[in-house]
C-alpha cells in the first residue's frame, strides 16, 4: 500500500494544489496510470493481464512456495475470480499490495448471474417481467451483496439473443428479441454499477459473450456459428452496443468461432467494432481458457500462436489459461506482437482499478460488517418475491380454473420442485444461494393458509422410471384441486446442458395424463430453464403456470399467483415450439417467396412442414391473465412521417374483465421499403398498463422516424423512405394493422 501512496504524493508534488482541483478527473486519472506504468516492467504488465480461478488456487497464491504464490509476490496476478470470503481475499490482496514491488491492487471477480445470495429469477425468467425497473432494481441488490462479498466485478449481464431452446444458456438471457434485449443490458448494467463505480456498493459490470454465442449450430454450446455480417448487426450486437451506450466497463469473449474464427481471436469484433468503431474504453477479458482453446479450435498453431492472436484481436486479460504468462513476453519480444497493444491493455486494466477506487483503498470492498449484515436481508427477500411472481406467465386458463379459492376443502400437491427438491428453484447460477433458504411452493401455500395439503413427490425429472406414480395418483383422487409441477431440474439448463429433446420427460408426461384423466381442475406448474414443447399439456390440461426457476422467494411468489393475490402480468420474451425440430424459432421471420398460408396442408409447394405447423405454441409477448383485454381504434395521427419527425399510434385498451389486471402492449412494425427483404415483425414499443375492472384507456406510442431505421444493403443503418406496416396488440401474432409512409 506504500508504495502506491508514494506514487500519488509524487504526483502532488508536480502540481500546484490550486491547479489540481481543476484537473479533470479523467485527466488525473489519466497521469496517474502512465506514470506507474512508465515503472512497469513487461513482466509485470503481462502479470495485470493474466488472471486466476481461486476455486483452482485458492492454497496456492497464500502459500509464498506454491507457483501460484510466487506469482502473486512477483506482481504478476492482476485479478481472481471465484475468491470467497473477505478474509481469504484480505490476505491475497495484503500479499498484492504489501509485498509486490508497485503494489497494484487486485480485482476479484465472480459470476453473479441473478444474485448473489438472495437469488432472483434466472434471467429468462425475469425478462419475462416487462419492467427494467424491477430488472435493474433486482442487478442494484446483486452488486450489493456481491460488494458485501468482497466481490467488485461480475460476469454479468449476459446479453446473449437465443433463438435455439436446445441451447441451455437460453435460461441466462432476455429471450430473442433485440430490442428488447437491449433495454434489458441497459438496466442491468445500470443496477450492476449504479450512478458511481467507486460505490462500495456498485460494482463493475461485464457484457457477455461477445459474441452471437446464442447462435451456436444445432443449439450446442461452444459450437461454430456461420452468419452474415447483416444478421450479426442487426440481431445480435444491438444489446452489446447498448451496454456500451450504458457505460458497461468489461466485456468478455465468447467460446465458439465466428465465421470461421474464434471470438477471443477475432480482430473484427473486439478490435475494430468494440474498440474503433463503438469506441469502448473498458476491458476485454477472454472467457474461461478460451485464449488456449484457439488451438482446440485449430486456428493457432500453438500456445505462442494463440497468445499472439488473442492480443493482437484485443483480448486484455487472459482468464485462467496460462498463455498470456506463459508466452505473451515471448511473443513481443520475437516482434509478433507490438508492446503498444500490450500497454494498450494494461492501461485498460489499471484504469478499471482505478474507478473502482482500488489505489485509492485497496480494502474498500472488503468490510467483514457487511458480509455479516447486507446479505439476504428482509428487504432483499421482499424485492426478489416481487420480482419472481411479475415473472410468471399463464399461459392457460380454461373456464376460470385458476386463481384457487382459499377455501379448497383439500389441495393436491405434486412434484419433487414443489417442496423436497427445492434447490432447484436456484437455477443454474446460484452464486451463493442456498436451498436452506428458499421459500417453497409448498411454504407458500402454508402461508396462505391452505390448510389440508396433499403432498407427493410424484416421479423424477431426471430418472425415467414411474416408482411413486401410483402413490402420486391415490393422493391426486382424494384431492377438489390438484397442483401437478413438472418440467427440468436446475442442471437441466445452463452452460454445457444443451438437449436435443425439450418436452417433458416420459415419465412426467406419464403421470400428468393420468392425472389430467381424472378430469379434475388441475393446473400444471412448469419449472424449467428454457422454452420447452409441450403441445399435449397445451391442448389437455386447464391451466398452465409457466414458473420457470424463480430463486429464494420462488414458493410464496408461486402462491400469490396461484391464489390471485396477485393479477400474472408476465409475458413470454421467447417462444415455446410445438416441436424442437422447429428449432431455431423466433417471432420475426422473413417471408419467402411461397410464404406459409392457413391452407399449407392443402397446398403442398409452400414454406411449411409435412408434420408439424409453421407457428409456434405459445407465441413471443404472450401471457394470459385473470382479467381479459380488448384491443380497438388502433390509429395514428399522420399518414406521412418526414425523416425528422414524429408519429402517435394510439389505441384504446379495456379491461373487459371483473378484476384490476397489468397488460403488456406491443408495437411491432414491418418495414417494406423494399430495400432489403426485412423481418415480418420487429418490436419497436411497448407499455405495461394496469387497468381497473371494466376501465379503458386510451394508450399512445410516440415514435420518431429514426425508430424505424433499418440497416440496408451497404450495412447503413437508415431511415429508408417507403411503406411500412404497423401493428399493435397483447403479443407479435395478435394484433391490429395500419400502414404509413415514411417521405
Amino acid at each position: 500500500m506504500k508504495k502506491i501512496l508514494l506514487t500519488v504524493l509524487c504526483l502532488g508534488c508536480m502540481m500546484h494544489l490550486s491547479a489540481q482541483a481543476k484537473i479533470k478527473p479523467d485527466v488525473k486519472r489519466d497521469q496517474f496510470i502512465r506514470t506507474l506504468m512508465q515503472k512497469m516492467t513487461l513482466d509485470e504488465k503481462i502479470g495485470q493481464m493474466h488472471q486466476l480461478s481461486g476455486r483452482s488456487s485458492i492454497t496456492g497464491p497464500g502459500n509464498p512456495k506454491s507457483k501460484a504464490g510466487q506469482e502473486l509476490r512477483s506482481g504478476q496476478i492482476g485479478s481472481f475470480l471465484n475468491v470467497l470470503g473477505v478474509k481469504e481475499q484480505i490476505k491475497l490482496q495484503k500479499v498484492a499490495v504489501d509485498s509486490t514491488r508497485l503494489g497494484i491492487p487486485l480485482i476479484f471477480a465472480y459470476d453473479i448471474i441473478h444474485g448473489m445470495r438472495t437469488i432472483f429469477p434466472i434471467p429468462l425468467a425475469e425478462s419475462c417481467c416487462w419492467d427494467l425497473s424491477w430488472i435493474e432494481q433486482s442487478a442494484r441488490i446483486a452488486a450489493i451483496e456481491g460488494t458485501a462479498s468482497g466481490i467488485s466485478w461480475t460476469f454479468a449481464p449476459m446479453v446473449d439473443i437465443a433463438r435455439d431452446a436446445r441451447w441451455g444458456r437460453i435460461a441466462e438471457g432476455a429471450g430473442e428479441d433485440p430490442f428488447w434485449g437491449s433495454l434489458v443490458a441497459k438496466a442491468r448494467v445500470r443496477g450492476f454499477q449504479g450512478d458511481k463505480l467507486s460505490d462500495k456498493t456498485t460494482l463493475a459490470a461485464c457484457a457477455k459473450h461477445f459474441a452471437a454465442y446464442g447462435a451456436a449450430e444445432s443449439g450446442i454450446d461452444y459450437h461454430r456459428v456461420d452468419m452474415s455480417e447483416l444478421t450479426l448487426r442487426s440481431v445480435y450486437l444491438p444489446p452489446f452496443k447498448a451496454a456500451v451506450d450504458a457505460g458497461v466497463m468489461t466485456f468478455m469473449n465468447a467460446f465458439h468461432q465466428l465465421n470461421g474464427i474464434p471470438c477471443t481471436g477475432n480482430r473484427h469484433l473486439a478490435d475494430q467494432i468494440l474498440k474503433q468503431e463503438w469506441k469502448f474504453q473498458g476491458v476485454v477479458v477472454s472467457d474461461y481458457n478460451s485464449v488456449g482453446e484457439q488451438m482446440d479450435h485449430l486456428y493457432a498453431t500453438d500456445t505462442l500462436d494463440a497468445a499472439k492472436k488473442a492480443v493482437l484481436a484485443r483480448c486484455d486479460i487472459d482468464m485462467c489459461s496460462y498463455t498470456y504468462k506463459l508466452y505473451l513476453k515471448e511473443a513481443v519480444q520475437k516482434g509478433l506482437v507490438p508492446l503498444s497493444n500490450v500497454d494498450d491493455a494494461v492501461y485498460r486494466i489499471l484504469s478499471l482499478k482505478y474507478q473502482l477506487g482500488l489505489f485509492e483503498d485497496p480494502y474498500r470492498y472488503q468490510d467483514t460488517l457487511r458480509e455479516k449484515t447486507d446479505l439476504l436481508t428482509p428487504e432483499h427477500r421482499k424485492a426478489a418475491r416481487e420480482v419472481a411472481k411479475r415473472s410468471i406467465v399463464l399461459l392457460k386458463n380454461e373456464q376460470k380454473t385458476l386463481p384457487l379459492n382459499k377455501n379448497l376443502a383439500s389441495l393436491a400437491l405434486i412434484g419433487e420442485m414443489a417442496k423436497d427438491a427445492k434447490e432447484n428453484m436456484l437455477g443454474s447460477w446460484a452464486a451463493q444461494g442456498k436451498a436452506k433458504d428458499v421459500r417453497s411452493i409448498y411454504d407458500g401455500l402454508v402461508t396462505k393458509g391452505f390448510k389440508n395439503i396433499l403432498y407427493h413427490r410424484g416421479v423424477s425429472c431426471t430418472k425415467e422410471d414411474t416408482a411413486g406414480m401410483g402413490e402420486a395418483l391415490g393422493i391426486a383422487k382424494q384431492a377438489e384441486h390438484i397442483l401437478l409441477c413438472i418440467g427440468e431440474n436446475r442442471r437441466m439448463s445452463g452452460e454445457a446442458q444443451s438437449r436435443i429433446g425439450i418436452e417433458v420427460s416420459s415419465n412426467q408426461m406419464q403421470l400428468a395424463r393420468a392425472i389430467l384423466a381424472l378430469n379434475k381442475p388441475t393446473t400444471i406448474l412448469l419449472c424449467n430453464g428454457r422454452p420447452l414443447a409441450i403441445p399435449e399439456l397445451a391442448q389437455k390440461a386447464p391451466a398452465i403456470l409457466e414458473i420457470w426457476q424463480l430463486g429464494t422467494e420462488a414458493g410464496d411468489a408461486v402462491a400469490d399467483v396461484l391464489t390471485g393475490d396477485y393479477n400474472p402480468s408476465g409475458r413470454l420474451t421467447t417462444s415455446f415450439p410445438y416441436h424442437v425440430g422447429q428449432m431455431p424459432l423466433y417471432y420475426g421471420r422473413h417471408s419467402s417467396g411461397r410464404p406459409s398460408t392457413e391452407n399449407n396442408q392443402k397446398d403442398r409447394y409452400k414454406t411449411r412442414y409435412q408434420d408439424a405447423p409453421m407457428v409456434p405454441l405459445y407465441p413471443f409477448g404472450y401471457g394470459l391473465s385473470y382479467s381479459q383485454f380488448n384491443y380497438s381504434e388502433v390509429k395514428s395521427n399522420l399518414s406521412d412521417l418526414h425523416p425528422n419527425g414524429e408519429i402517435e399510434v394510439s389505441v384504446l385498451l379495456k379491461n373487459t374483465g371483473d378484476v384490476a389486471g397489468e397488460e403488456v402492449a406491443q408495437l411491432y412494425i414491418q418495414n417494406l421499403s423494399g430495400r432489403l427483404a426485412f423481418p415480418s415483425r420487429e418490436l419497436k414499443a411497448y407499455q405495461k398498463v394496469k387497468l381497473e375492472a371494466g376501465e379503458s384507456r386510451k394508450i399512445v406510442f410516440r415514435m420518431q422516424a429514426k425508430d424505424f431505421a433499418n440497416f440496408d444493403e451497404t450495412l447503413s443503418w437508415k431511415i429508408m423512405p417507403g411503406k411500412y406496416r404497423i401493428y399493435v396488440g397483447p403479443n407479435s401474432t395478435e394484433n391490429q394493422m395500419i400502414e404509413i409512409h415514411i417521405q
